[in-house]
């Protein structure tokens, strides 16, 4: 048994109040077993992180050989395996014995942030539709934490869906490299090509109207397309991106099949609509 008060062993007893805990702050359980040498390693590293982030976290230890029910409940084949509760639920884990570095990169990566407070308050309020207040508080996470960088991609995720696309792409060009190559990023800048490609055009249903009199209207299939995109319609967008493909490469430098690989970027890059028109786009190209 531990004498912290960030520290606890775990039993069939408690476990019921620790996974409770774990509503308020993250839980690390440590499986481990006296036998496992690897396990005598990781330990004294987990157990010197619980005390210097002074309860920010709760280390719950549980040894395998008197919980085996504990152990087969949460899928555990070898020691030690370390899993991270929160709400209730296991979010991320790690097997073996990992560096100290690696452990606090690790638990970080499951902390509170200063910011997050803020940057929840600002999709409250975007989900409300008070984009004014979301811009508000967006700033000022900008402001006072410079190096968090989620409030700046999601002020230009704001601006992109309310029209705003020259101020989206001005904070997306200033966001370090590692941070711009994100695949939030990346999928940002997707839709604010749609939106610059929808910027001037009809809406819906007149471009559809323009398409059914003359199919060939190229420029009117594009901007339907992405109009589509900036409507959620991302199959419909596909497809009238395909029938581009195959009318008219040459059209806006092989924009359909350059729009086809944008949006499959902003749909995170796989899944079966992203697959099926992937397929569907090379059969046609070829």
């Amino acid at each position: 048994m531990s004498n912290s008060e960030y520290i606890i062993d775990i039993t069939a007893d408690n476990f019921a109040s620790v996974a409770e805990r774990s509503m308020q702050l993250p839980v690390l359980v440590d499986f481990w077993a006296s036998w496992c040498e690897p396990c005598k390693a990781l330990l004294p590293i987990l157990e010197r992180l619980a005390t210097e982030y002074q309860g920010r976290f709760l280390l719950a230890k549980v040894n395998i050989d008197e919980q085996q029910a504990l152990a087969s409940q949460f899928g555990v084949r070898s020691v030690p395996t370390v899993k991270m509760i929160r709400d209730g639920r296991v979010v991320d884990e790690f097997t073996g014995a990992l560096p100290e570095s690696q452990v606090r990169a690790f638990i970080d990566n499951h902390m509170e942030q200063p910011a997050d407070r803020f940057l929840a308050a600002a999709e409250e309020a975007w989900s409300n539709g008070d984009a004014v207040q979301a811009e508000t508080l967006l700033r000022q996470v900008m402001s006072e934490l410079p190096d968090d960088h989620r409030a700046q991609l999601m002020l230009a995720e704001l601006h992109a869906v309310t029209g705003r696309t020259d101020e989206a792409a001005q904070l997306l060009a200033t966001l370090p490299a590692d941070v711009a190559l994100s695949p939030q990023a990346e999928a940002l800048r997707a839709r604010l090509a749609f939106a610059t490609a929808a910027a001037d055009a009809a809406e819906i249903e007149v471009l559809q109207q323009t398409l059914a009199i003359n199919p060939k209207d190229s420029k009117a299939r594009h901007q339907l397309a992405a109009r589509l995109v900036l409507a959620g319609d991302y199959e419909g967008a596909l497809e009238q991106l395909l029938e581009l493909v195959r009318r008219d490469r040459a059209y806006g430098d092989d924009a359909g099949r350059k729009g086809m690989l944008q949006l499959f970027e902003l749909l995170g890059g796989s899944g079966e609509l992203v697959n099926r028109y992937r397929r569907l786009m090379f059969t046609a190209m070829h």
